[in-house]
């Protein structure tokens, strides 16, 4: 009887406590992180962090964790690269020589460790196409592996000589490799998987010239790269045509240091990822400097960014009242207890004594 009463109390405390919501306290005006700072305008909301496979996935019920025991979490332990898809995240772990797959929506989180053909080695960053392909470069590999929306194996591509990958973009027609060794973004063409030329042409000394490009994202026609070795952010056309920088090396605000992974939103801002200033500054597609996020009390070696404009209801309880939530930022962090850092560009919703003035 004495069992059978303990029996009853764990199975009634897992159904009060086993099923609770994750968040422990409700953002107020007294705990909430935003940026920039008042009394300027809010526009980025810090929101939660994503540490392991706790912080997504549904809790189980209480009958089911009674039986069968409670799930051991799967951790991210040094993350770089973010895809996003659909809801859905693609973070390169260099740990796992894999990646971990996360559905928002869903809550479903599996690492992805490929073998045989498709396996990999130093995966650094990521990209999934129009189609659902996942595009991973691998530094150690020296390829760009590619898998299909099942996560199956297609193929990889690559150049005999000075080849070392550490970004892909990809768009209807080509695959964009930021190459290291090469100076170069080199192309391929996706129905092939030929090589087809790389960009830019110009010399050492030029303006043009690339030195150490990390990332690489395309928006409007625009290549946009990230030159760690100069700090800058430099744009060519798609004939590979120097546009213009943005940015330059200095510990002033539009300045770099050890910028990283880059991302553009819908209305064509600029997020650049500085793992020394431990924040990510935007820019307009001009170049001016809008603001920046991030201290180094929540980020540690930050490495990549993924902006998503699905699944925002997920993270709606972690939205202060008087904000709406218009888009998600996703930021890496290599090193620290929190690896993935959760942003929302918000916007003050119009309040009542604004409507009757």
């Amino acid at each position: 009887m004495k069992y059978v009463v303990q029996i009853i109390i764990f199975f009634l405390t897992w159904v009060i406590y086993g099923c609770s919501h994750k968040i422990t306290q409700s953002p107020t005006a007294e705990n909430i992180l935003v940026f920039p700072a008042p009394p300027n305008e809010p526009r980025v909301q810090f929101l939660t962090y994503i540490n392991t496979s706790e912080d997504v996935e549904k809790p189980a019920s209480a009958i089911k964790t009674f039986f069968t025991g409670r799930n051991i979490p799967k951790p991210i332990l040094r993350p770089y690269g973010i895809a996003t898809s659909e809801g859905k995240l693609f973070i390169c772990d260099s740990k796992i020589n894999g990646l971990e797959v996360i559905d928002i929506k869903s809550g479903e989180f599996k690492y992805f460790i490929p073998t045989g053909m498709g396996e990999l080695r130093m995966p650094l960053n990521c990209f999934v196409d129009s189609i659902h392909n996942l595009y991973v470069a691998d530094s150690y590999r020296r390829q760009v592996v590619i898998y299909d929306d099942n996560l199956k194996f297609i193929g990889s591509i690559g150049r005999k000589e000075k080849f070392k990958p550490i970004d892909v973009f990809v768009d209807d027609e080509n695959i964009y490799v930021a190459n290291l060794e090469g100076n170069s973004i080199d192309i391929f063409k996706k129905s092939s998987l030929g090589y087809e030329k790389s960009i830019p042409d110009f010399s050492s000394g030029d303006e043009g010239y690339l030195y150490k490009p990390t990332s690489v994202f395309i928006d409007n026609n625009r290549i946009y790269v990230t030159d760690f070795g100069e700090a800058k952010i430099k744009i060519y056309n798609k004939e590979g045509d120097y546009i213009g920088a943005i940015g330059s090396y200095g510990r002033g605000l539009g300045q770099f240091v050890r910028p990283k992974e880059i991302n553009i939103d819908n209305d064509g801002n600029l997020y650049v990822v500085d793992a020394a200033f431990e924040n990510v500054q935007m820019f307009t597609e001009s170049g001016k400097l809008l603001m920046y996020f991030g201290r180094p009390s929540n980020m540690s070696l930050p490495a990549g960014i993924g902006i998503s404009y699905h699944n925002l209801e997920v993270f709606k309880d972690y939205v202060y009242r008087d904000f709406e939530l218009k888009f998600l930022i996703f930021v890496s962090n290599q090193f620290g207890p929190n690896k993935i850092g959760v942003y929302g560009f918000v916007e003050e919703k119009t309040k009542e004594s604004d409507l009757e003035r």
